[in-house]
């Protein structure tokens, strides 16, 4: 990468942010009646439900959070922040300390699922604000609120299971790679051993019990010692899920001083999933594929979403980063070109989230229960903020 190149990919994710992205869900998302944002937005911004997923309530409180404390201190950002903050500690908590994963526009409950995730994004939310404003009262919230995550993850009966359990129980990819980086970005703001004990204990998971010598992938679902299952869930590969899994543990071995058994981990994880994710025929990166090369049960299974474009980004110009690899640097050009070819809004702004196969839109949503302002935004500042770091 040279100069020019470096500087152009900069300005793109730079501006792309900071006059794109994050002015369509501050001009469309903010609820200022009754608190929080509403996420469920058309390609203009039009509201088409009024329902709060509170788990994108947490990243945008961390992403508002982050840009005043790494970017600008920009008072907007911080009021938008402590806005979304106060959503969430008023309506967000049930009695037992857990989250609600959605409520009404006025708060009021309406699902509670079995999985950890919005407290997990709860938490950064907690630490990005602690660090902002220097409040250590959200730094022992946030510190807190994981260790109850744990609690709940290590103790058997607490959470309903998905499956019963006499049958067949399992474990899923999601929780290792959820809690690696919850605790990245919680030891930001507070001093604990609890957050290098999570991420030596995931990613030594990820590495035992869903990387297949076998198969050269990672897959979704394991049993509970590592055992592979011969179901669609069992052989399952998500490749944009594993890229994310891949660039977390590339970014804790650049943050452990390039530790070389940490980025081999990781830089083995982009390799196999790449190549399972990767569109021969169409470009980007696919949603599933079989680990023996069945059929994939999901209807979706080839679409294209926004998100693993977006981790694929990331990755790969972080593992060029660590390496200087040409070879990462290609696939980052393959993976930005293609993104930015098919998902980018050039009238409202933003990005479309669903993509058929060949690049077509599927669906005009830019905001739902699960698409908001995170992944994007996410890869355009790591991207930005690893562009100025890097040495040529």
């Amino acid at each position: 990468m040279d100069k020019n190149q470096r500087d152009h990919y900069l300005q793109l994710y730079r501006d792309g942010l900071l006059n794109n992205t994050l002015p369509f869900w501050i001009k469309s998302a903010v609820d200022s009646k009754d608190g929080g944002y509403l996420f469920c937005l058309d390609r203009d911004g039009t509201i088409v439900s009024t329902d709060k997923p509170m788990w994108i309530h947490g990243r945008f409180v961390w992403l508002l959070a982050t840009l005043y404390d790494t970017v600008e201190k920009r008072e907007e950002w911080l009021d938008l922040a402590r806005h979304g903050m106060e959503f969430i500690d008023k309506y967000g908590f049930d009695q037992d300390g857990r989250m609600f994963f959605m409520v009404t526009k006025k708060g009021k409950p309406l699902r509670k699922r079995r999985y950890l995730f919005t407290e997990s994004f709860a938490v950064i939310a907690m630490a990005a604000l602690a660090k902002a404003t220097g409040d250590a009262k959200w730094a022992k919230r946030a510190l807190d609120l994981f260790k109850l995550i744990i609690h709940y993850h290590t103790t058997p009966g607490l959470l309903p299971p998905k499956i019963i359990p006499e049958t067949r129980q399992g474990k899923a990819l999601a929780m290792p790679m959820i809690l690696i980086a919850t605790a990245q970005v919680l030891r930001t703001a507070v001093s604990d051993p609890v957050c290098e004990e999570w991420i030596d204990r995931s990613i030594k998971e990820i590495k035992t019990d869903f990387m297949r010598e076998e198969f050269s992938a990672v897959i979704e679902s394991t049993g509970p010692k590592g055992e592979f299952m011969d179901t669609f869930e069992g052989r399952m590969i998500c490749p944009g899920h594993a890229i994310e899994a891949g660039w977390f543990i590339l970014h804790e071995a650049k943050w452990r001083n390039n530790d070389t058994a940490l980025r081999d981990i990781g830089l083995k994880i982009l390799e196999w999933s790449w190549k399972w994710g990767w569109d021969e025929k169409h470009g980007g990166i696919l949603y599933y594929r079989d680990a023996k090369g069945h059929p994939p049960a999901e209807y979706w299974h080839d679409m294209k979403f926004w998100w693993p474009q977006n981790e694929a980004v990331i990755a790969t110009l972080l593992a060029y980063e660590l390496t200087k690899d040409e070879k990462y640097l290609q696939w980052h050009q393959m993976a930005h070109d293609w993104a930015y070819k098919h998902l980018p809004d050039p009238e409202y702004g933003e990005w479309f989230g669903y993509l058929h196969r060949d690049g077509t839109i599927s669906s005009t949503l830019k905001g739902n229960y699960w698409k908001g302002p995170f992944h994007l935004p996410r890869m355009q500042l790591y991207c930005w903020k690893l562009l100025e770091e890097l040495k040529l």
